[in-house]
This record gives C-alpha cells, structure tokens and sequence, in this order.
C-alpha cells in the first residue's frame, strides 16, 4: 500500500475515490476469462459496466447474469452487490471489528458520512446494528426463496438461487439469475407467484427505507408517536408513493402490459411496478408494453428513490417532500417548513434543491449526449438514463446496444447516483471554505 503524505482526502472524497477503486477492481476480475461461462476475457467496458451496476446496486446489464458469466463471475457480482449495499466503510468496520482493532475518530466519522447519518455518537454500534439486521432479513428472504424455487431448479441451484436474490433485493440491486428462463426476463416467470412477489417485495421496501429508520423501528416498535420526524416522513411517505402508484398502474396498464392477467395477478403487477423502480430494477411485467403514462410515472418513481442512508438511490423520499412543503409553505408567505408539529432546518430546503437541480441536470445532460451518439428514441434513452442515475436498473431494452461512449455516460451516472450527486459535485469543484465576508444583498425578479 501507497501513502501519499502531501496529499490529504476529507471525508467525501475517500468514499468517492474508495468506491472508484473497488469498481475498477470488479471490472478487472470480470474480464478475466474464469468470470465467463465460455472460459474466454470479456471486454474490459463490459465487465467494467457490470462492476459498476453491481457495486452502485443498480442492475442495467450487457449480458444476461445467467447466461454469460459463470458461477466464479456471479460471485463477484454477488459480493460486489453486498459492498455496495451495505456501504464498503461498513464492511471494511466489520473487518476491523472481526481484527478486534481500535476504530478511531476519523473512522467514524467516514462510517457517519457513509451510512448518512445525523451523528457521530453511537455510530459503531450502528454499524454492528446494521450488519446483523442485513443478515437477518437476507437470511430469512434467502430460506423462504429457496423453498419456492427447490421444486424447480433443485436444492443446490435453488439455495444459490435463493441467497442470490435476497441479496440483490434487500441491496435493491434487480440483479437475477432466470435467465435460464429467458436471456433478461429478470422476474416475469414468477409474475403470479404471490410468495415470491411478496418476498422480493418486502426486502425491496426494508433496504430502501434506510438503516436510521430501522434503528427507530427497532427502538420504538408501533408507537409512531415515538418515532423521530425522519421515520415518519420516511413511512408516510413510502407508503403513500407505493399504494397511490399501484393504484395507477393496476387502472391504466391492464390492457397494455398486464393484458391476460386476472384480477390477483394485476395487483401483484401494479404493486411490484409501484415498488421496483423505487430503485431495485427487478420486473415482472414487459417495460417496453407500459402506456406512455405507465412509462412516465416510472420514471417520476426512479427519480424519487428510496430514502436516505439506505441501499437504494434517487433524490431520496425527504428531498421530494422538502421540495413540496417548500413550494407549500412559499406560497403561504410562511418563511418556516413545518410538519408533524416540527420545523426543518432552514438549511433543508437549500440542500434539497441543490441535489435536485444537479440530479435532474445531469440527467439531461447525458440524455442529449446519448441522442447525438445514438439512434434510440428519446423515450429508450431517458428510460435508461434516469434508471442508471437513480441505480435502479430497468430499461426499455437497449442497454446491450449502447456504444462504449454511451456505456461510459451510463457508468458515470450509476457512480455519481450510488455516492450522490452532491459528493461528486463537490469533490470536483474542490469546494474550500467561504470566504470570510458577506456581499451586499441585490434583489432580483423570480417567476
């Protein structure tokens, strides 16, 4: 190991450039010949594009999982997906605690920085917390996906197959292995499969409302009184997003993508579409048979995410209600944001538009940059763009087509979406303290 001393990384950037590295490590033992079915090197992009789905937990992918990568490259999938989802500060910590060796401050505040919480006191417990918790639920979703696909694929198949998929659900990857069903079929076999759908769901739901919500749950069980003001906003708004958008599918896509299914089947279907985008990239239904409106308000849906110091990405559920009690509160001349009898801070709202502005910017920006490289309609491309920068991993079909230009954009936006725009944004403008003087103030004409 190299220590440059001249040089000294704060905190976000040892996250952004620590996530870099592992990404590129992935990429190299992807390309390697013994990572494919075929025994033969896969090119570099590639493998490199598929390390990065999987550590930014995302699930756009070149080559069907199933099919292309032996069972060597889908362990290196697999283990890429648990780094990503549970943070690489967080297992390098279980190392270091496995080790019994003293985590210091600067330590800890990475953990805190990298688990996205509000403070530093307790963080290690946290961690612990964390990584037994993950377990437990991937240890549960893997025990009952294995008794539903030991039938079908038998036992050693159906327990990697079970472990397989609790992990890339809980860490709302969207990774799968039923390819052997169809190259990118992702969950369609098991469309009316009411335990799967439930199972995959569930954990789905758990890994996306973040590791402080669980701690709260944990420590408040049912009393929602209780709950801090994040956990609510967190549950409220989770809740409404899944119910309200299943609610749309199940009245708009049912003779469109969900032609054929009976009454049991749709809810199932509207249910999975309203929670997958959200941002786990697992499917169903066909993407490319949704209404233009069901395709819109995927979209809407990859946009949002999940929440904050969770496995999933987006803007996160507490930037979007920011932005509308904001918007709320501006047009009542009201100066506070205010909810369940709290005010937010007043740095929330600027936070919350700042990630917004860049997210949505960048997202344009690479959608203009694809369209002058390549010949899909600019419904495939956005499609793909916000399900890469939101780690979601649906698509409309054309991601084994992109160029290697466009595969480098993709693989920018899964990065920059699984450390956040923000860290990225401000890694780049080498942002150093403000200067110690205020300007004068200039009024200006809004709207």
């Amino acid at each position: 190991m190299f220590m440059i001393k001249n040089i000294k990384l704060n905190y976000t950037e040892i996250i952004v450039f620590g996530s870099l590295i592992i990404i590129i490590l992935g990429g190299i033992l992807l390309s390697m010949p013994v990572s494919s079915k075929e025994a033969l090197p896969t090119p570099f992009i590639d493998s490199l594009f598929t390390s990065a789905s999987a550590f930014c937990v995302t699930g756009l992918i070149v080559y069907d999982t199933f099919t292309h990568w032996s069972a060597f490259g889908q362990v290196i999938i697999l283990l890429l997906i648990q780094i990503g989802g549970l943070g690489f500060m967080t297992i390098i910590t279980l190392f270091l605690l496995f080790l019994k060796r003293k985590i210091g401050l600067r330590e800890r505040r990475l953990l805190m920085e990298s688990a996205n919480t509000l403070k530093i006191g307790g963080i290690v417990l946290l961690v612990k917390k964390i990584i037994i918790r993950t377990f437990i639920f991937e240890s549960l979703g893997a025990l009952i996906l294995t008794v539903r696909f030991y039938p079908q694929m038998g036992f050693k198949n159906g327990l990697f197959n079970g472990i397989f998929h609790s992990v890339s659900a809980i860490c709302n990857a969207g990774f799968d292995l039923m390819g052997k069903y169809g190259q990118f079929s992702s969950m369609t076999a098991y469309a009316s499969d009411v335990v799967v759908n439930i199972t995959i769901m569930s954990l789905i739901v758990i890994g996306g409302i973040g590791f402080a919500a669980w701690d709260d749950l944990a420590n408040n069980h049912f009393s929602f009184k209780k709950y801090q003001l994040h956990t609510k906003i967190v549950l409220v708004t989770t809740a409404a997003l899944i119910l309200g958008c299943a609610a749309i599918f199940f009245t708009t896509e049912g003779n469109h993508s969900m032609a054929g299914m009976n009454t049991k089947e749709r809810i199932l279907a509207s249910l999975f579409q309203s929670v997958t985008p959200r941002t786990a990239g697992f499917n169903t239904i066909a993407q490319d048979k949704l209404t233009e409106g069901g395709s819109l308000l995927t979209m809407i849906l990859m946009v949002v995410g999940g929440s904050p110091g969770s496995t999933a990405g987006g803007i996160k559920t507490t930037t979007l209600v920011t932005l509308l009690l904001g918007a709320w509160s501006t047009a009542r001349q009201n100066s506070d944001i205010s909810i369940y009898k709290r005010r937010l801070e007043t740095d929330s709202l600027k936070k919350a538009s700042a990630i917004t502005v860049i997210y949505v910017s960048v997202a344009f920006a690479a959608i203009m940059l694809i369209s002058g490289a390549q010949d899909f309609s600019l419904k495939e491309i956005a499609f793909e763009v916000f399900s890469a920068i939101g780690t979601v991993g649906l698509s409309l079909g054309i991601t084994s087509s992109l160029s290697s230009f466009s595969k480098i954009i993709i693989i920018l936006l899964m990065y920059g979406g699984k450390v956040g725009v923000l860290s990225v944004a401000a890694v780049i403008a080498e942002i150093k303290e403000p200067a110690p003087l205020s300007r004068p103030y200039e009024k200006i004409i809004i709207g």
